[in-house]
């Protein structure tokens, strides 16, 4: 445990965790926020109690107290404690709801700090995105520039296949991303009936490029995920095991990001994330 990085968390995050679950410490700030075993146990077993204050505090008050990083490190531990309780996860099909009896799989994946870690920064990433223009050579003598997005997995694939294996890990693992966080924090996008989304208002939302079925985009997750962990890069940045369990477990890391966005974040999703829309 103490050899995580506390740096994952702000001067501005450990404030706000104290404030709620030890107040009287709070003249210590500059001892415990080095504590990275104090600060870790708080979060573990106070979930509950930060999840309720930030409930009840509005949108603009929660991007100015703490980091999206925290908040969602705390909705994951919050998912956590809740699925301990329950024997299934629901999923979701355009016309049903069908109970999973796997909630006891899902806490066990998620019981993983590197596994909470890795989600709550991805959540994280997707809070800000990018688009970028490239340079890319179509024959020898002819380049062309390309508009990419990195919410748009269309536009990662292409930017794939555009440059060298040893500069596509970056790719690799956002496009594996992508295809979770649309999975898991907005299933309203997709079903499986081949990407047609289920009502005209959500159809306005959503991005014009998302024409997958959901089993598509689980098929290309796994395989981005795949790709990311075997690459060079992921073992000189330690990645390698979690990319290879996101792989091997990506429907059950989806579950709890799936739970966070029906019963903790709901509409405020639609706040913390842009809209996916096209670029």
């Amino acid at each position: 445990m103490s050899g995580r990085k506390i740096a994952r968390f702000s001067d501005g995050d450990i404030r706000f965790l104290v404030e709620t679950v030890a107040p009287q410490l709070v003249g210590r700030l500059n001892v415990i926020k080095d504590d990275v075993d104090l600060i870790q146990g708080m979060l573990n077993q106070e979930a509950e109690r930060v999840f309720e204050r930030i409930v009840l505090m509005g949108e603009e008050q929660i991007m100015t107290s703490i980091t999206t990083r925290f908040l969602f490190e705390v909705l994951l531990r919050k998912a956590l404690r809740d699925l301990k309780t329950q024997s299934y996860t629901v999923e979701k099909t355009r016309f049903q709801k069908v109970p999973v009896f796997d909630a006891q799989e899902v806490v066990k994946f998620l019981a993983n700090d590197k596994v909470v870690d890795y989600l709550a920064d991805m959540l994280s990433s997707f809070t800000k995105t990018e688009s970028f223009a490239v340079a890319v050579r179509l024959r020898k003598g002819i380049w062309r520039k390309f508009r990419f997005s990195d919410i748009d997995l269309d536009s990662l694939v292409r930017l794939c296949e555009s440059v060298d294996e040893e500069r596509r890990f970056a790719l690799y693992k956002r496009a594996a991303d992508l295809c979770l966080f649309i999975l898991g924090m907005f299933p309203e996008y997709v079903t499986s009936d081949h990407g047609l989304v289920s009502n005209v208002e959500t159809q306005r939302m959503v991005f014009r490029k998302l024409i997958r079925s959901a089993e598509q985009y689980e098929e290309e997750g796994r395989r981005f995920y795949k790709l990311a962990g075997s690459h060079r890069e992921a073992e000189v940045l330690g990645l390698s095991e979690i990319l290879c369990q996101l792989h091997a477990k990506f429907n059950l890391a989806r579950k709890p990001l799936i739970y966070i966005s029906e019963n903790l974040l709901k509409s405020r999703k639609q706040k913390l994330f842009p809209p996916i829309s096209s670029n």
